[in-house]
């Protein structure tokens, strides 16, 4: 990672805020002016035997609750988080030389927002979504294809594509956010909030580079 941009300001104790997920808001309404897909991030989960899995994915939204993504709950990582509710998640600006990780429990979205939300999606990715057998073996393209052809044929007639039963949102409930800005030198600025398990109140701390 480069070091800190001549153009964005130092990071300090002073720019810290009492709520993390605002201080976070204030840097992804940054990241989605100066940089390119914003929300991509990248989401690690646990597999069955314990190893670490990731792969990229969209952010949905995010408020006081946690941070909110959607995908096949028969993917590879739909199974991980059944099976282990946990993830981490992992922004990174470099047009901003800022990261941010994110690590707490899963929980599923509930089916009323997963469906206001599936319902807002471009119909080719509805079509997509009840086609794809997300993470399992295809012989070759041509059989995507065809899926993708049986189920334009299905719902040739209707007006609006239900959401597929086994399509969901999951939503990170985070216990710890960190904040990292690269500085000149290395000497980066990092910053973790961690929540009280009993309070459910924030409190941070510096960490080193």
């Amino acid at each position: 990672m480069a070091s800190r941009r001549p153009d964005m300001p130092p990071f300090g104790e002073a720019d810290l805020l009492d709520d993390p997920v605002e201080l976070f808001a204030r840097w992804y309404e940054l990241a989605r002016e100066r940089t390119s897909l914003a929300e991509a991030v990248c989401l690690a989960t646990v597999d069955e035997d314990g190893s670490p899995d990731a792969r990229m994915v969209l952010l949905k939204g995010f408020d006081e609750r946690g941070f909110r993504f959607f995908t096949s709950e028969a993917s590879a990582k739909g199974i991980q988080l059944t099976e282990r509710p946990a993830a981490s998640l992992v922004f990174y600006w470099r047009e901003l030389d800022r990261q941010v990780r994110i690590r707490g429990g899963v929980e599923r979205v509930p089916a009323a927002e997963a469906d206001e939300y599936f319902a807002s999606r471009p119909r080719e990715s509805m079509i997509g979504a009840w086609a794809s057998p997300q993470s399992r073996s295809l012989r070759d393209r041509a059989e995507l294809e065809h899926r993708v052809e049986e189920v334009v044929a299905r719902f040739a007639a209707e007006a609006s594509i239900p959401r597929p039963p086994h399509w969901g949102g999951y939503r990170v409930v985070p216990e710890s956010i960190e904040f990292w800005q690269g500085q000149v030198g290395r000497l980066h600025d990092r910053f973790r909030y961690s929540r009280d398990a009993t309070s459910g109140g924030w409190g941070w701390e510096r960490l080193g580079p």
